[in-house]
């Protein structure tokens, strides 16, 4: 799995980009199909505005990608809390991809089922 920190109106320091790699990288431990996590930390530079620390992250997944996105007044708690927003999205992701892959195999095996039942007929029937 790889994690890539870009910056856009801050200078990415080693302490940001350790830390965001460890929160972030917690992620990999409830999903095994994490292919790559691109973190785009943002700093709006208008006096004006009180939350100006944005983290943005897309995580690409075998079968799909989910992209989440937080604000904060600091770049720590910005990727706190989209660190905590990227674990309930990829959990969420993998349920559903899990949930999936246990009706279709339900459905298969009543499949057999019924196919052995039509074929203990059919030598029946003969």
């Amino acid at each position: 799995m790889r994690i890539h920190v870009n910056g856009k109106n801050i200078e990415i320091t080693d302490a940001i980009k350790a830390y965001a790699k460890e929160k972030i990288g917690k992620v990999a431990a409830h999903y095994d199909q994490i292919e790559a996590i691109d973190i785009m930390l943002t700093v709006i530079k208008n006096p004006s505005v009180s939350e100006k620390h944005t983290a943005d992250i897309t995580c690409k997944l075998t079968t799909g990608s989910v992209h989440v996105a937080e604000t904060a007044e600091s770049m720590y708690a910005s990727i706190d809390l989209v660190a905590d927003k990227l674990a309930r999205q990829v959990k969420k992701f993998k349920d559903k991809n899990l949930g999936k892959s246990k009706l279709d195999s339900i459905r298969t095996t009543a499949n057999l089922e019924e196919e052995i039942k039509e074929e203990e007929t059919e030598t029946v029937s003969e």
